[in-house]
């Protein structure tokens, strides 16, 4: 915030002028996420590319779109029957902010082109809204909409933060050693226990647990012959998590990993550590025990006070059925009149099957953000003891 001075001439006039925030200002149009690690996500579905700029990445970090590919091929369409059969190959190309293999501190801008639109599927939906999507609530906002793939609600503008999020993950596996995973914890009504991370790379469900992929296979399958969808459970760990992390009280770790989950598209509910089933517990079992040897338990979900404790990072995301579905379901048109709608076209039947990757990306993007804002205010921070294992033996 900016405050000036007195303005006028007379002594009972004086006006105090004060500017909003910068980043308040940058962040108004909701395309821009963090502080100091700063992603700022642009394009369409159906666009000619989507991509984003980042400012704030430290430099000297040797980077290539080799080290960004991998994570973007494990979100892309087009990997398996049990997703849309879009073909994307989201190659992504770094425009700016690397020289000679080396991050510079300037922006980096990251952009991957759209190849294998199918415009023509989403003729239908110009003047109506489909049942669970935003369509609606575009329209009333802006007083227009880009229908084609959902526009700049599609799912798709999820692949430029994975972009960022390899970035990020680079940056603090190499500072701090913090590692991250997701997997797929529940699909639809099916629990899927987890069995060991190794597996979650080898089946087209990011779940823990091979036994289970047959089942999920055959699921899948039924739920694309009824053309309707379902919803499933995501579960993402950060493992190497620098104690300190937040900014109490209102940029808590947790409640800026709670926005970043919120903003990833179709979720509608987070949990940090036991989330919800806090509420049946004692005090006795929650809190988690302290000794030399480290903390006895994680319930908290590795914050405490809205700081990180060093601890693992727990959060869970609930994802939605997708909306477009090729079941008739009742609607109205941009006249306010009662019609039908019925989505054609390539769709996820779950769009749960594809955001192990995502979730991933955006807790990186927040532990590196408070990472940074950490190493600005608090670096000269130094205790006579070493902090306590996250785990103990």
């Amino acid at each position: 915030m900016k405050v000036y001075g007195c303005v006028g001439t007379d002594a009972g006039a004086c006006t105090v002028t004060i500017d909003p925030c910068p980043i308040a200002t940058s962040a108004m149009s909701g395309s821009t996420f963090g502080h100091l690690f700063c992603v700022t996500n642009f394009g369409e579905s159906h666009g000619p590319a989507i991509g984003c700029v980042i400012d704030g990445c430290p430099p000297g970090l040797r980077l290539s779109e080799a080290d960004i590919q991998p994570d973007l091929d494990r979100r892309r369409p087009g990997t398996s029957r049990h997703v849309t059969q879009r073909n994307e190959a989201d190659a992504v190309q770094i425009l700016s902010g690397v020289y000679e293999g080396l991050t510079t501190g300037t922006p980096i801008a990251l952009l991957i082109h759209n190849t294998d639109q199918r415009s023509k599927d989403y003729g239908n939906l110009l003047d109506t809204f489909r049942p669970g999507h935003a369509d609606y609530t575009y329209w009333r906002k802006y007083g227009l909409r880009d229908p084609r793939g959902g526009g700049r609600a599609s799912a798709r503008l999820t692949a430029p933060m994975v972009a960022a999020g390899a970035i990020a993950k680079k940056w603090l596996r190499e500072k701090h050693g913090t590692v991250f995973n997701a997997w797929m914890a529940a699909l639809g009504e099916i629990e899927i226990a987890f069995e060991s991370f190794f597996e979650i790379s080898n089946n087209p469900f990011f779940a823990p647990n091979a036994s289970i992929v047959p089942r999920l296979e055959a699921y899948m399958d039924a739920l694309r012959k009824s053309g309707d969808s379902v919803g499933a459970r995501i579960e993402v760990l950060a493992q190497g998590v620098p104690v300190g992390l937040g900014e109490p009280l209102f940029d808590k770790l947790d409640a800026d990993i709670a926005y970043a989950m919120m903003g990833i598209n179709a979720v509608k509910g987070v949990e940090i550590g036991d989330g919800f089933k806090v509420v049946a517990q004692r005090g006795s079992e929650h809190g988690d025990e302290l000794s030399p040897a480290g903390f006895r338990s994680n319930h908290s979900g590795g914050v405490l006070g809205g700081i990180s404790t060093g601890q693992d990072l727990r959060v869970a995301i609930a994802i939605k059925p997708t909306s477009s579905i090729r079941l008739p379901r009742a609607s109205i048109d941009r006249a306010v009149q009662p019609t039908t709608v019925e989505t054609h076209g390539r769709h996820d039947p779950c769009v749960g099957i594809r955001a192990a990757p995502i979730a991933e990306a955006m807790l990186a993007l927040v532990v590196m953000d408070h990472a940074l804002r950490q190493r600005a205010q608090c670096a000269d921070v130094t205790l006579a003891v070493a902090p306590i294992p996250g785990n103990a033996p």
